[in-house]
């Protein structure tokens, strides 16, 4: 199999290493002096669960200099998906199936528009990495897991490849769920609400899960995100999100979500693809959210000023 990771950051390095460590044909898309160091020195995982170092790695910035593959691996940052769509056409043939690895629910939208239902695979992952240096991956916390299924629930022998690709690896766990539409569901309700709670609050988990009022603050984010889903149509269980503040509580003390990583840097985050996309759907479904409304309005000067538009 042949596959293509768009976007060599935390996510695509850490489970697009395992496949090329493991000796798949993986290329890489990356740019500037990331690019450089991996093309010159490979790319190199510091995991908690072991590092390692694929070298030689194949890896470019010129999508259209592959040709088509069997799997795309997308885990650019949401809001750079539009411009990843078009850098990726080249790549999508009759054969080859898309999965959006990021966070939130309109990037599988995303790409189903652009390539129709039948190439795109539906996947999330857990992981908390990050790029720490030209061609260095830092893996620092949360066991990794990767989950993909088709978007009509059906079994089928490309979800199956993929799922015994990753199977391999005794230190990433792999799901092919019954409802991959849940578990997106269910993880864009988690990372939605610790994204935004923790960069309002500037604190990682552990900062404010145990302080009343916050975590009323987080507790009212996750009932609303679910809200949301059950509305869409997901059959959410009636307790998912104490379920997931529940996971909360036992995630490790300094998890930092990528989002709150980028506000605290100060570079352009993903707020309008999660905190953002609450807000709206919930004007578009007529529910109130004014948990995540207050989040957005906080941070969005941060927002704007990262992106140089005040």
């Amino acid at each position: 199999m042949k596959f293509v990771v768009f976007g060599t950051g935390g996510v695509g390095g850490y489970f697009g290493g395992k496949l090329a460590q493991a000796g798949d044909d993986v290329t890489f898309i990356a740019r500037g002096e990331h690019l450089k160091a991996i093309c010159e020195r490979g790319l190199r995982v510091e995991s908690i669960n072991g590092d390692f170092t694929v070298h030689p790695a194949q890896a470019t910035d010129d999508p259209a200099s592959i040709g088509e593959v069997d799997y795309v691996l997308v885990a650019v940052k949401g809001w750079q998906l539009p411009e990843a769509i078009l850098q990726m056409k080249p790549l999508v043939g009759a054969r080859t199936s898309v999965v959006w690895l990021g966070n939130g629910i309109e990037g599988t939208d995303m790409v189903v528009e652009a390539f129709g239902r039948e190439r795109v695979i539906g996947g999330l992952c857990r992981i908390s990495s990050f790029v720490g240096g030209a061609g260095v991956i830092r893996h620092v916390g949360v066991s990794p897991s990767i989950a993909f299924g088709e978007l009509d629930s059906a079994q089928s022998p490309r979800v199956e490849a993929l799922r015994a690709a990753f199977a391999r690896f005794a230190d990433l766990r792999v799901e092919v769920p019954a409802n991959i539409h849940v578990t997106m569901w269910e993880k864009f309700i988690f990372i939605a609400a610790v994204s935004g709670v923790g960069s309002v609050t500037r604190q990682p988990i552990g900062g404010y899960r145990s302080i009343a009022e916050s975590r009323a603050m987080l507790s009212a984010a996750l009932e609303e995100t679910s809200a949301l889903g059950r509305a869409r149509g997901i059959p959410l269980d009636a307790d998912v999100a104490m379920r997931i503040l529940a996971n909360i509580d036992a995630a490790a003390a300094g998890v930092i979500p990528s989002m709150q990583k980028d506000m605290t840097d100060g570079r352009p985050s993903e707020l309008e693809t999660q905190t953002g996309y609450v807000t709206r759907l919930g004007r578009a479904l007529g529910i109130a959210t004014p948990t995540h409304d207050f989040i957005y309005a906080a941070l969005l000067p941060q927002e704007k000023k990262a992106r140089g538009e005040a």
